[in-house]
């Protein structure tokens, strides 16, 4: 099993300049190796391979000797082999076509091989001993290890180990229908009661902060030094926001999983959702992919499942108690009854209770698109149809009798 673990560096001003240097060699050969496979499909029509522009290495290191005394080869090794990934990932649908690197903004090398952890430091070769705060023990053995410097000049080391694949100990039962939403984040329906989880709203806290800053950052000189000052000050709010964003569904995801071994999701198209220009910036401030993709791999390591029903499922308009769907509901109607029975409805707590049913209905058929939580790839499956997520890869086997 693949465990991941970041943790911040501190680099001393010496160590910073041989990180900029590497940080500047992998960015020079991943530009150089991208223009040469945009060449080549352009005078051939047929994509350059792999071990084509990784040969290319031990000439350019003559032709450009920093290349060789900046940088450990081994990271170099890794640009051609990230970069192969990244036309796999453009030409099965799951990613953008490769774009160049720029020195502004993150920067990112990744070390193979030769990382050790040496009581509180990390000891990288050409690097030196790096001093980082271990928060939690490193266990197994590393497998690569990434470092990367952010917009605001923070360094981390992603550290990748293979260990033992120990599955946490199930400490709940439950099946969970989750109706996401803006205004409440999350209504969760367990099959006895609905609970509501407020939208902390990150971006809107901090909306006026990040004004003020860009506004004065606008006024500098390019390139003298206060401008840069205040470019950093703007990226640490954008810092400040995500790391928020992020400690809030990590709360939340392992609270839900914790006392659950499945859970229903709808499966929402954000992309399309976000062309809304009225609710486009409360959309991506949400995070609900970010969200879904916590609880996956969170339930993997208990072997629990994820489900994701069809995002065209009535699940606001079906009633719950008696099945009958009624033809139109606006968004500004939060309430309503049924026309049939007569039952009154909160609509999201009526909705979270039909993506449960309905993702019992689906266990229980042995259909449908049960989404087993396995890593694998950073980026999500390739793409069946619109919006579909894919799910070639085999589920956990779940006993129906903790669907009731």
């Amino acid at each position: 099993m693949l465990k991941a673990i970041k943790v911040r560096l501190y680099p001393t001003p010496e160590q910073g300049l041989l990180l900029a240097k590497s940080f500047g060699c992998a960015r020079w050969y991943w530009n150089f190796a991208l223009n040469a496979c945009i060449q080549h499909y352009q005078e051939t029509g047929k994509s350059l391979k792999l071990a084509v522009y990784k040969g290319m290495l031990p000439q350019l290191k003559k032709e450009y000797p920093w290349l060789k005394e900046d940088c450990y080869s081994a990271v170099l090794q890794c640009v051609a082999i990230n970069l192969n990934k990244a036309y796999t990932n453009f030409f099965a649908g799951r990613a953008k076509f490769p774009r160049f690197k720029s020195k502004q903004g993150k920067q990112s090398i990744q070390y193979p091989q030769n990382v050790i952890v040496k009581g509180e430091k990390l000891v990288v070769p050409k690097i030196g001993e790096l001093k980082a705060v271990l928060h939690r023990e490193i266990t197994g053995s590393i497998k690569t290890v990434t470092i990367s410097k952010t917009s605001s000049n923070k360094y981390f080391a992603s550290i990748l180990c293979e260990t033992e694949d120990l599955s946490q100990e199930s400490l709940g039962d439950k099946t969970l229908g989750i109706d996401l939403g803006l205004k409440d984040f999350a209504i969760v329906h367990d099959g006895e009661q609905a609970r509501r989880y407020s939208n902390p709203k990150h971006f809107q806290r901090q909306e006026n902060n990040l004004r003020r800053k860009q506004q004065k950052l606008a006024r500098k000189t390019k390139g003298s030094k206060t401008r840069e000052n205040y470019r950093k000050l703007v990226a640490k709010v954008h810092e400040r926001v995500s790391n928020t964003r992020q400690d809030f569904l990590h709360k939340l995801s392992r609270k839900l999983v914790d006392e659950s071994q499945v859970i229903v999701v709808e499966n929402l198209n954000v992309k399309g959702m976000i062309r809304n220009r009225k609710l486009s910036k409360a959309i991506s401030d949400v995070g609900w992919g970010m969200f879904v993709n916590f609880l996956a791999y969170k339930l993997e390591q208990k072997e629990g499942k994820l489900v994701e029903i069809d995002r065209f499922f009535p699940s606001s308009k079906k009633c719950s108690c008696c099945g009958h769907v009624i033809d139109k509901l606006p968004l500004d109607i939060r309430e309503w009854d049924c026309p049939s029975c007569g039952t009154h409805h909160d609509r999201d707590g009526n909705a979270s209770l039909n993506i449960r049913t309905e993702g019992i209905r689906i266990l229980a058929m042995g259909g449908g698109n049960p989404v087993p939580a396995s890593g694998g790839c950073v980026r999500p499956p390739a793409r069946k149809g619109k919006g579909q997520r894919s799910s070639k890869l085999e589920a956990h086997t779940y006993s129906l009798e903790k669907c009731g």
